[in-house]
């Protein structure tokens, strides 16, 4: 079988197994043109690493393509097409280097307390924000008062927040996965206060946060009209960091501050975490371990001693860190 024919055939696999596979087909094809329609058994590693290693290509693009490849001559070596995978070596992965911002107590008070200027200022007149600062000035509170993504919180509908109940749903987040969550009292008053506002609104949107015009915001001018709040406020981060603090960076801030909390308490971290996991709605628990690398430094040094890198147990299997945290 020539390459061309092996493309096309897995292609139509993919696609037959309810997967759109775009990229994928416009990559293997580009590795087709460069490598020519030669027999597929005799594609030398050499070739290969000439496509990986074309102009402009990041390692994290190349090590795409290397998945990419790898997996279509496996599938090949599986139907014994293939004695062996000409794939050459893979690429070490680059380190993440990427860290969010934990705002502080102060900090979340100066950028709350800015909405109210950022009102009077003239950014507020641009056509790209069509948000009053009650709106924004609810709209941070509520995700750093849940953890929630900024596009859970855009998506929530007014019959998603039970106010009565003290609980919102959160429909058809990352991973197509809802939830509910219960919220606090203090949030509760606060969104009671703007669901009277909202009745006010233009309109007859089923969105709970919207514009002046009574329309659902746009994520993209929200993001905008963050950065612009956050200069206003004064924060920026000084730790050498190619990202200044961002509005997603609420969503951590919401995560180090509840494990903060807990540790100082000496509250059973085995049981809380996995919670707070399900609350946060994150797919497994490594994501919300990130976050205890996050909580303060006289914690994160002894995190660090207990819980070293070795990616073959999980943080809760290691004895002597769990009695560290349960001695807290």
């Amino acid at each position: 079988m020539t390459l061309f024919g092996a493309i096309q055939k897995y292609i139509d696999v993919k696609r037959a197994h309810g997967v759109l596979f775009e990229k994928g087909a416009k990559d293997l094809r580009a590795f087709l043109s460069k490598v020519g329609d030669v027999p597929l058994d005799r594609i030398r590693p050499a070739q290969v690493l000439d496509y990986l290693n074309g102009p402009r290509t990041s390692t994290g693009t190349w090590r795409k393509k290397f998945s990419l490849l790898e997996d279509f001559f496996e599938h090949w070596a599986a139907q014994g097409l293939l004695e062996a995978s000409p794939m050459p070596r893979n690429r070490p992965p680059v380190p993440v280097t990427f860290v969010p911002y934990v705002y502080t107590r102060n900090e979340m008070r100066l950028l709350l307390r800015a909405t109210s200027e950022w009102q009077n200022s003239s950014w507020q007149n641009q056509k790209m924000c069509r948000m009053d600062s009650a709106t924004f000035r609810i709209f941070l509170l509520t995700l750093y008062a849940t953890g929630m993504r900024t596009g859970e919180a855009l998506s929530l509908t007014q019959k998603d927040v039970d106010l009565t109940k003290g609980v919102i749903s959160i429909r058809g987040g990352r991973f197509r996965r809802s939830r509910k969550i219960p919220i606090g009292p203090d949030l509760c008053s606060r969104l009671r206060q703007h669901k009277r506002r909202l009745a006010k609104a233009p309109g007859d949107s089923p969105y709970f946060f919207v514009g002046r015009d009574g329309k659902a915001l746009n994520e993209n001018s929200l993001r905008v009209a963050f950065r612009r709040l956050r200069l206003l406020a004064g924060i920026q981060r000084y730790d050498g960091a190619i990202y200044q603090p961002r509005m997603d960076d609420l969503r951590a801030t919401f995560a180090v501050t509840r494990l903060t909390s807990w540790i100082r308490e000496g509250a059973d971290l085995n049981r809380l975490i996995p919670a707070l996991s399900a609350y946060m709605g994150l797919c497994g628990l490594g994501s919300t371990e990130r976050y205890l690398k996050l909580t303060p430094d006289r914690f994160r040094k002894q995190l660090a001693t207990l819980s070293p890198e070795r990616r073959k147990r999980h943080w809760r299997d290691d004895p002597a860190l769990m009695r560290f945290l349960a001695g807290l």
